[in-house]
């Protein structure tokens, strides 16, 4: 998955970028901010920043200049006049307002050959391995249930044990090691083993044995296409 966070002070510009990232099932939303402020503790956790230029406090093209190591950065603005500064700034791609879903596809898919061709291969562990007190455990993908996020404490349930593991780990590591055809993310602190899932409503997933945990907007229609390989 590449992972993206999108800035911009217009709500309707943010709930669009939202509606088209949700469609393309190689997207995942970490963040929807409303100013560089408040997008700026996230930067590190994207491989993709879709900003606008014109925003006030600080623009987008003063809050990329000041990141230290920005990810790859799409520049949105209404002004076509804005594309050669964006570019002096390495800006990977420029969507011009309005922009349609196809456009917005199309850049996603050159923005994906960039990652694809940089990105280094990583291997998909046989057995991951966690540290708990003094002792570590070794645990096989396939017994992963779901993984529950509780701020720096991940809750990984098994399906041959009645209670978790709780390990000093991200949601974002975890996910990362998982190979995405089996796990994926469901909401900020939920991912899931698909292959358990059990019932999907818009809300909500029911795993096997019962168990029902949340889906949030901005991971709902990923995880429907994501189903519908499984």
């Amino acid at each position: 998955m590449i992972r993206v966070v999108i800035v911009d002070d217009e709500p309707l510009a943010l709930k669009q970028l939202e509606l088209y990232i949700g469609k393309i099932p190689f997207l995942e939303l970490v963040a929807s901010c409303p100013s560089a402020a408040a997008a700026r503790p996230h930067v590190g956790e994207a491989d993709i920043l879709y900003v606008d230029i014109n925003m006030p406090d600080l623009s987008g093209m003063d809050f990329v200049r000041s990141l230290e190591n920005p990810p790859l950065v799409v520049f949105t603005t209404a002004y076509s006049e804005y594309a050669l500064e964006g570019f002096r700034v390495h800006a990977a791609d420029y969507l011009l307002k309005p922009f349609s879903f196809s456009e917005f596809e199309a850049s996603a898919l050159r923005i994906r050959d960039i990652i694809e061709k940089t990105r280094p291969v990583m291997v998909q562990p046989e057995v991951l391995t966690f540290k708990m007190d003094y002792r570590t455990v070794r645990v096989e993908p396939d017994r992963i249930r779901y993984a529950e996020s509780m701020s720096e404490y991940l809750k990984i349930w098994l399906t041959d044990a009645d209670a978790p593991l709780v390990v000093l780990y991200s949601l974002k590591r975890l996910a990362e090691q998982l190979p995405a055809v089996r796990f994926r993310r469901i909401h900020r602190s939920y991912l899931v083993n698909l292959s358990l899932v059990r019932e999907f409503t818009r809300s909500s997933v029911v795993l096997e044995g019962g168990i029902t945990l949340p889906v949030s907007d901005l991971y709902r229609t990923a995880l429907r296409e994501a189903l519908g390989d499984v």
